[in-house]
């Protein structure tokens, strides 16, 4: 079974939204869960901060369907809330500089894979290898570093408690970072292995 949708058309502050709300679970109604989510990606106010009102209720219950409310298609809604204060985007800001960052980061790295993939699969020659391998051990210490000051930046950023929206994205910045970092542990480690196999083939050779 499909999810099930149901078009309602929400009023905030002077501006109108029709909204067509699914379930995220097939064949389930939509609950009020669903439609605040919706509303924050169209009016940027997190679900925490918004006051849904049907017919002068308030919608508490995150859980219950829309049905249960007496929401169809075509209702009418009300939503009171703010948008974040100008001090939590202004934080928000600076996390998603710090994520262009480590998405530039993130590139040089992919490079570096892509060169060893090819270097390991022969595409260089035998005498040229140890060099080339020296030389990306080299860019994927640099990365390394890079990501090393990133961490420090998040971690030098003091986040309120009440902001929410970015804790959320300092700690999903954070995981994403220790992953690059791990990826990193595991390039090198994968270079001076290959770095050893050339060196012991080359004294093999010279005896």
């Amino acid at each position: 079974m499909s999810a099930q949708a149901i078009t309602v058309t929400v009023a905030y502050g002077s501006t109108k939204h029709t909204i067509a709300v699914t379930s995220q679970e097939d064949g389930k109604s939509p609950t009020v869960k669903d439609l605040s989510e919706s509303l924050t990606q169209v009016t940027g106010v997190p679900s925490a901060s918004q006051k849904l009102i049907f017919k002068g209720k308030s919608l508490k219950d995150m859980e219950q369907t829309l049905t249960s409310y007496g929401i169809k298609d075509g209702s009418k809604l009300m939503m009171i809330g703010k948008r974040n204060s100008p001090e939590e985007e202004a934080e928000l800001k600076k996390l998603k500089d710090i994520e262009k960052s480590v998405e530039q980061t993130a590139k040089k790295l992919e490079k570096v894979d892509g060169e060893l993939t090819g270097l390991k699969n022969g595409f260089l020659a035998k005498d040229l290898q140890a060099d080339a391998l020296g030389k990306l051990d080299h860019r994927v210490k640099v990365a390394a570093e890079q990501f090393m000051k990133i961490l420090e930046q998040i971690d030098a950023l003091s986040i309120p408690e009440n902001f929410n929206d970015c804790r959320m994205k300092k700690r999903g910045l954070v995981k994403t970072v220790q992953d690059f970092l791990a990826q990193c542990d595991k390039m090198e480690a994968c270079i001076s292995d290959h770095l050893t196999k050339i060196q012991s083939k080359n004294l093999a050779l010279a005896d």
